[in-house]
C-alpha cells in the first residue's frame, strides 16, 4: 500500500458525470493531482460507452449530451457509438488535461481523521475533504430472479453484455425488457433470429412528439422527487416513455414489438405463463437495466430507511462532504453535465466554511 496521498477533492469515474464535474473543478482554480484526482477503472477513457455493443452507431445513439466546453462534432453517425464517444472523451481528457488515473478499482470509502474520507484503492489511499461520485451503473447490470431459472438449458444473456444481432441467428429469443435497450435489441436481433418474443412488467408507453429540453427537466424532476425522499432512484428513461420514431412505427406494424406481459416461470426450455401459455426459448436477453454501482461507500452507512440515499441536489443530505453524480436526476446525459457543475459549486463553498474563509464570489458558472 502506498502511502497516503492527500488532497482537496476525489471524483470516482470518469464517464460523462465525472468529466463534467472534473472540468469544473479545473474550471475554478482546482490543480489536477494537488487539489484533486480523477480515479477510473475503466481501461480507457469513454465512461460505459467504450463498452456499448457494436452494433450500437453513434447515429443510433439517444441524446448524447456534448460535455461542457467542449461540442463533440462532425461524427460519422454508422460509426460505432463506443469508438466516437471514447474518442471524444479522450480528446476532452486531453484538451483540459484533467489527467485521470486509470485503472484504479476503488474498494471503499471510510471515515477518516480531522473531518477527512479514506478513500482505498487498488492504487494506494486518498485523503480528501470531499468526494464526487460518478460511477454510474454499467458495472452493476440487474438480473431479475424468477422461480427455475437456473434450469433454463439456452444461453441468459444481460445488456451489458449483448454481442450485437448476429450472435443470435436461427435462434428463438425472449427479450425481457421494455426500455430503449430492450427494444433496440429486438430491432436488431429479429431479421436474424428464428423467433422473437417481448415481454415487460408493464406496457410500454410511447412517445410522440419532440422531446424538448422541458420535457427533459420534467422528467428530471419526477427522479429527482424520489431521491429526495431518500428512495432508491428509477432511470430517466422510465419517465420519459419511449420515441416514436419510425423505426419503432416499423417494428409495430411488422408485429415484432407486439409485447406480452412478464412470464411466471422460466423451465429448461423456456418461459410459462400461470394462464397456461408457453414459449419456447434458446436465448433469454436481460434487457433489464442497472443499479447503482455504490458498493464502495457501504462503510459510510449513507443508505436511508427507504433504501436509497438521501439526495439535496446532488449532496448527499446525511454527510455534505460527499456528492453523488450520474445518481437518480443526473444518470442521464441530461442532468449529468449540470449536475457536475452543482457539486463543485457545493464543495467550494464547503471547503471555503472549512477553512474559515468568505464564501467564493463566483461559483463554477
Amino acid at each position: 500500500m502506498n502511502d497516503i496521498r492527500e488532497v482537496d477533492v476525489v471524483v470516482i469515474g470518469a464517464g460523462q458525470a465525472g468529466l463534467a464535474g472534473a472540468y469544473h473543478l479545473r474550471r475554478t482554480g482546482f490543480e489536477p493531482e494537488r487539489d484533486f484526482v480523477v480515479l477510473d477503472h475503466a481501461p480507457g477513457p469513454g465512461g460505459a460507452w467504450q463498452f456499448r455493443w457494436p452494433s450500437l452507431t453513434y447515429g443510433k445513439v439517444h441524446g448524447m449530451h456534448a460535455l461542457p466546453g467542449m461540442e463533440l462534432t462532425g461524427a460519422d453517425p454508422a460509426r460505432a457509438s463506443s469508438e466516437v464517444i471514447s474518442a471524444y472523451f479522450a480528446a476532452y481528457e486531453r484538451t483540459f488535461d484533467l489527467r485521470v488515473r486509470r485503472p484504479v478499482d476503488v474498494r471503499a470509502v471510510r471515515e477518516g481523521s480531522g473531518g477527512r474520507l479514506l478513500v482505498e484503492t487498488s492504487d494506494g489511499t486518498w485523503s480528501t475533504r470531499a468526494l464526487i461520485n460518478a460511477t454510474g451503473t454499467w458495472d452493476r447490470p440487474f438480473w431479475p430472479r424468477y422461480p427455475g431459472q437456473e434450469t433454463f438449458r439456452g444461453r441468459q444473456v444481460h445488456t451489458a453484455r449483448y454481442p450485437g444481432p448476429e450472435a443470435f441467428a436461427g435462434q428463438r429469443v425472449v427479450v425481457v425488457g421494455g426500455g430503449a435497450s430492450g427494444t433496440q435489441h429486438l430491432l436488431e436481433i429479429a431479421p436474424y433470429a428464428a423467433a422473437t418474443t417481448w415481454v415487460t412488467r408493464r406496457p410500454p408507453v410511447f412517445r410522440e412528439g419532440p422531446f424538448d429540453e422541458g420535457a427533459g427537466r420534467a422528467a428530471v424532476a419526477l427522479v429527482e422527487e424520489r431521491v429526495r425522499q431518500g428512495l432508491p432512484p428509477k432511470s430517466v428513461v422510465s419517465v420519459t416513455g419511449l420515441p416514436l420514431n419510425d423505426a419503432i412505427r416499423q417494428g409495430l406494424a411488422d408485429g415484432v414489438l407486439d409485447r406480452l406481459p412478464m412470464f411466471d416461470r422460466i423451465t429448461p426450455q423456456g418461459v410459462e405463463w400461470d394462464d397456461g401459455r408457453r414459449v419456447d426459448a434458446d436465448v433469454i436477453l436481460w434487457a433489464t437495466g442497472f443499479r447503482a454501482a455504490i458498493d464502495h461507500l457501504a462503510p459510510l452507512r449513507l443508505r436511508g430507511p427507504g433504501g436509497g440515499i438521501r439526495l439535496e441536489g446532488t449532496r448527499v443530505a446525511a454527510d455534505p462532504r460527499i456528492h453523488l453524480v450520474g445518481y437518480g436526476p443526473s444518470a442521464s446525459t441530461i442532468g449529468a453535465n449540470r449536475a457536475g457543475r452543482a457539486a463543485v459549486r457545493d464543495i467550494r463553498r464547503l471547503l471555503a466554511e472549512g477553512a474559515g474563509e468568505p464564501e467564493p464570489e463566483s461559483a463554477a458558472a
